[in-house]
């Protein structure tokens, strides 16, 4: 379906292309020893005007959105206070303290290994 400012634009060029065919067709019409005559002129403006206004009323490409975000990766995080927990803090960090589950960071700050 077509939108009113759509068939408007098509009305418009194809209007402008009858115009343009009907004044080459008086340009033409002192000379009428020429076997092309004003029936080609309006046919080549209507052509034109066809043209023009398809382009017109072409839809435009967008690139598609994504429908939705990709997904987060998902790490493995032994959890709390489990054998792979203890292994996992002391080889990431080496302030681990076992005893607290907390390890100082960079900052100074002492945050709980997940």
């Amino acid at each position: 379906m077509l939108n009113t400012v759509t068939r408007t634009a098509a009305a418009a060029a194809l209007t402008a292309g009858v115009l343009i065919s009907a004044g080459a067709g008086d340009a033409q019409a002192g000379h009428r020893h020429h076997h092309w005559g004003t029936g080609a002129a309006v046919a080549g403006g209507l052509v034109a005007g066809a043209l023009i206004g398809s382009a017109l009323t072409a839809p435009r490409y967008y690139a598609p959105a994504p429908a939705y975000p990709a997904p987060r990766p998902v790490y493995y995080r032994p959890a709390p206070w489990t054998s792979e927990w203890y292994s996992y803090c002391s080889s990431r960090y080496r302030s681990f303290n076992p005893r607290t589950g907390y390890f100082v960071s960079y900052s100074g700050r002492h945050v709980f290994c997940r």
